[in-house]
């Protein structure tokens, strides 16, 4: 639903002086404890930004796809782990309950995901299967009125906070690929569930991805989500959306550092004057600048496509590979604006840079968008 302008651009305000206000200046301490402070998380519910996508009905915001592009920019003024905490819940997480769940699993579910009551995770990720996502392992074998799920996901963001999970899992071993997956919610507090400790990583501290092992997990019958084998089409359709999201994450993220390095450039001087006077300085800035303003472009007319109903697998993945892939080297160009002090972490560049780079990664490698584009162009004649 398309919010009218006054309204949009009240909600736009608000995030831009929460993110900016509000969680910048806790960014440092966020990397130093991987912890987001409750307060924060509460004050994230206040605003209902864990409701963006879920329907109306459901206690949600339902926005549209471009005015959930338009306040993840906003968001993006502020280190990336902030909205990883909302990220789920709005995305991925959710996403496929709203597309294919029963009426029932809806209300069960959607109003306390809306509200950041609880904490959703996407379960597709295994050992062996990462890209190849067609070949996951994990078994659901039907048994009565459950379903027996066996196996272990790995790298699932939130899976350490949260209470619900969307897993893909096959439930016909003799139907090798897409089509023996099906998808379930699994209850956190189910028997035979457990989660592993969050991994270190390069970036993002704050935001935790974890295994997720599921041992002889009985799941009843009704929480499947959509008919047996639509699973893999139906993480296809979440993974669509997501990465529009992520591309306006990405554009976000790219204006702050572009501010940073601007501001940088205006301030330090060398040769008795700021370097944002030498030519050199001013062509990292353009060619930063202009990456931003093209992701942009993309990513807002991509979104207003699928707010009209058209088929947008193509321009989702273009987006996602053009804004994660620009924003990596925006972050690059800051930090050699930056200099030395771009090297050192408390001026925050760093960070950024290495926190950028988990984008051309996850939702879908920039390899993986390549061949989505070209097997959707070639499928399109051009």
């Amino acid at each position: 639903m398309a919010l009218d302008v006054e309204t949009r651009d009240q909600l736009l305000e608000a995030v831009r002086r929460f993110a900016t206000e509000r969680l910048r200046p806790l960014e440092a301490q966020v990397a130093e404890d991987d912890a987001i402070p409750e307060a924060v998380v509460q004050e994230m519910r206040d605003l209902g930004l864990f409701g963006l996508s879920i329907p109306e009905a459901y206690g949600g915001l339902e926005l549209s796809m471009e005015d959930e592009c338009r306040v993840v920019m906003e968001l993006g003024r502020a280190s990336p782990a902030f909205r990883s905490v909302i990220g789920t819940n709005v995305g991925i997480g959710s996403q496929g309950l709203v597309m294919a769940g029963t009426e029932a699993q809806k209300q069960t579910w959607l109003p306390r995901i809306a509200s950041g009551e609880i904490v959703t995770s996407f379960a597709l990720t295994e050992p062996e299967a990462g890209s190849d996502s067609a070949a996951v392992r994990t078994r659901a074998i039907r048994d009565g009125d459950h379903y027996v799920l066996s196996g272990a996901k790995r790298y699932i963001t939130n899976a350490d906070q949260a209470s619900l999970f969307t897993v893909m899992a096959r439930t016909d071993p003799n139907q090798p690929g897409a089509r023996g997956v099906s998808a379930f919610l699994v209850p956190l507090d189910s028997p035979g569930l457990s989660i592993g400790k969050p991994e270190r990583k390069m970036g993002q501290q704050g935001a935790h991805v974890c295994d997720v092992i599921f041992e002889d997990v009985r799941v009843p019958v009704e929480n499947r989500l959509g008919a047996e084998g639509e699973g893999f089409r139906l993480a296809m359709q979440v993974l669509d959306r997501g990465r529009l999201h992520i591309s306006g994450f990405c554009v976000g993220v790219a204006q702050r550092l572009i501010e940073d390095a601007v501001a940088y450039a205006n301030e330090r001087r060398q040769f008795g004057q700021p370097i944002a006077s030498f030519q050199l300085v001013q062509a990292m800035i353009a060619d930063s600048k202009t990456e931003a303003l093209a992701a942009r472009a993309l990513v807002l007319e991509t979104a207003r496509q699928r707010d009209r109903g058209e088929a947008t697998t193509l321009e989702a993945a273009a987006a996602k590979l053009f804004a994660s892939e620009m924003v990596g080297r925006v972050a690059d160009r800051a930090v050699q604006i930056f200099g030395g002090a771009g090297y050192i972490a408390e001026y925050g560049i760093e960070r950024l840079y290495r926190d950028v780079r988990l984008f051309r990664i996850y939702e879908g490698s920039s390899e993986i968008q390549r061949l989505v584009i070209a097997r959707e162009t070639l499928k399109r004649g051009g």
